[in-house]
C-alpha cells in the first residue's frame, strides 16, 4: 500500500507542475486535489506502520 501512495503521490506532483506551471488550467485542479489527497494516504500509511511496529523499508 506504501508503494501504491508513492506512486499516486509522485504523479500528482508532477501533475501539479504541468497544471502551476500554465500548462493545462482544468489540470492544475486536479493536481491539488490529487497531491493533498495522496499525502494524505501518505501519513495514513505512515502512521498505520508506526502503530503497527513495522519498519517504513
Amino acid at each position: 500500500m506504501l508503494g501504491w501512495a508513492l506512486t499516486f503521490f509522485i504523479l500528482a506532483i508532477i501533475a501539479a507542475l504541468l497544471g502551476f506551471g500554465g500548462i493545462a488550467g482544468a489540470a492544475a485542479s486536479i493536481a491539488k486535489i490529487l497531491f493533498f489527497v495522496f499525502l494524505a494516504l501518505l501519513v495514513i500509511t505512515f502512521v498505520a506502520r508506526a502503530l503497527r511496529g513495522r519498519s517504513i523499508s
